[in-house]
């Protein structure tokens, strides 16, 4: 199969990284440390702004918008997963070897994703707010007023489903 990726110089994506086997591991301390410490690293010589992100055990979602002249997605995410993969120094496998990529196209198409994004833990039976989830850029956005604290949730049922 011959999967073709769209690069667009500047370009604003949404991706999805999974685990290999799904394993349930990215959220655990050590790796959440890796993943922030690999994100800063990256950007220093690839720069890219992260629009938003969710982090959940098995799998990430996120969007990126790269500078003007630039359309290289694909070597920040070797760079990540491979910084990743030693700082936590695993011999097995811990990414899936693709990456899901959807290039978005307009301001309708970037809301929409990220609304999928900031929802996703709830989605998936992790909280019932997305407010409650730690591994989220949606407290950034909330501080920033782009969202209420309250979106996207049912405020009259527990902050955490794992605390009931």
């Amino acid at each position: 199969m011959h999967y073709r990726r769209n690069y667009l110089s500047g370009g604003c994506y949404f991706f999805t990284l999974v685990t290999h086997q799904r394993k349930p591991i990215l959220t655990n301390e050590p790796t959440i440390n890796a993943l922030r410490h690999a994100f800063k690293t990256v950007q220093k010589r690839h720069p890219l702004r992260i629009d938003a992100i969710v982090i959940l055990p098995d799998h990430l979602h996120c969007i990126w918008t790269l500078p003007e002249e630039d359309h290289d997605f694909s070597t920040r995410w070797r760079l990540l997963k491979g910084m990743v993969t030693k700082n936590r120094q695993i011999d097995t496998p811990i990414w899936q070897k693709r990456f899901w990529e959807h290039t978005l196209r307009d301001e309708s198409d970037v809301h929409n994703h990220t609304d999928y994004i900031y929802f996703n833990p709830v989605k998936h039976g992790y909280v019932h707010q997305p407010a409650a989830w730690p591994y989220s850029s949606f407290h950034r956005d909330v501080a920033r007023g782009l969202y209420p604290a309250d979106w996207g949730g049912n405020p009259l049922l527990p902050d955490d489903i794992g605390n009931e």
